[in-house]
């Protein structure tokens, strides 16, 4: 290893002033601050480059005209508990009137909602659309598409979450959209009031007054009423306890389901509490449809008229109506 030398001070003797000479490391021929440790280490001299102490300066520089402009600092020195600024912005209120505050983001999105011109030119359509009769907007290709479009948001940010995004709901949970099963109305009128006002759903539970013998008759009846193989002399008995136990109260006495209640159709092939499209058998269908009827059920969806304006809520309609027609 070849061997180093730690800086040494030289007199200048014409001048008495001290210099050191310049070290650099036998290996690398780096240049090193003459600090020297167990005779061999040494301690570079390597200084940051020029235009990174530069733009590290400009940082601090920004962040200072940041802090003026923006709001930034919290302090109870300020009136609002923090530095607000001296950036402004105007927008108008919901009753009309121009306002003109610090600038902040709740201050700039109804600044851009007011004044952005593809968001005048949305704001625009969706009236046209709530303006709109459903059948008209469905021949419409203008309209459908920007439904199809602007709907999508609309459905994946509030209804998407339980119905999923394709509106294929869940079993058991949440109604499917997009067959032609409407437990409380079809109607544009009936899903609009769906959507506004919400829908509780209830089934009570039978296990208390029924015995697990006449659950599992009944439930027989209740497969057969779709065309389901079952055991016809089960669903016989299981037909005279539909309707006495109260079960037609609620689907009626033919099955058919009641609207007003969103009592579900049992005469079709569409479940939407018991999953009996996942039974691999006869046994299976008729343990799913015992669990519904021993336990019941209560499915509650929120309303939505405080949270979605009128027009939005036209438009989601429009979207629904759209998308279970696909």
């Amino acid at each position: 290893m070849a061997d180093t030398k730690s800086t040494k001070p030289t007199e200048n003797t014409s001048n008495n002033k001290i210099k050191h000479e310049v070290i650099k490391d036998p290996l690398t021929g780096v240049e090193t601050t003459g600090h020297v440790w167990d005779d061999t280490l040494m301690e570079f001299n390597n200084p940051l480059p020029t235009w990174w102490l530069w733009a590290f300066y400009g940082t601090i520089i920004f962040s200072i005209v940041y802090f003026i402009i923006y709001p930034s600092w919290p302090t109870g020195l300020a009136e609002k508990g923090y530095i607000a600024g001296t950036s402004e912005i105007t927008y108008k209120s919901d009753a009309g009137e121009e306002i003109t505050t610090h600038w902040n983001t709740r201050a700039l999105l109804a600044h851009e909602m007011q004044n952005d011109p593809n968001e005048l030119k949305r704001q625009t359509m969706v009236k046209k659309v709530a303006a709109t009769p459903l059948a008209s907007v469905v021949k419409d290709p203008q309209q459908s598409q920007f439904v199809l479009a602007y709907g999508k948001g609309i459905f994946g940010d509030y209804c998407a979450g339980c119905h999923q995004t394709g509106g294929q709901g869940v079993i058991g949970d949440y109604p499917n959209l997009i067959d032609d099963a409407w437990l409380w109305g079809s109607d544009s009128v009936d899903i609009e009031t769906t959507i506004r006002k919400g829908r509780t759903g209830n089934m009570p539970a039978h296990k208390a007054s029924m015995s697990d013998a006449e659950i599992t008759q009944t439930a027989n009846y209740v497969l057969s009423l779709s065309g389901e193989s079952v055991d016809s002399a089960a669903a016989e008995h299981g037909k005279k306890l539909f309707n006495t136990k109260g079960c037609s109260g609620c689907h009626m006495p033919t099955g058919v389901g009641m609207k007003a209640l969103g009592a579900a159709n049992l005469t079709d092939k569409i479940w939407t509490q018991a999953n009996v499209p996942a039974a691999a058998d006869i046994t299976a269908k008729v343990a799913a449809v015992k669990t519904i009827i021993a336990n019941g059920f209560k499915r509650e969806m929120p309303a939505w008229e405080s949270r979605l304006s009128n027009d939005e809520i036209k438009v989601l309609v429009a979207y629904i109506k759209l998308l279970s027609a696909e």
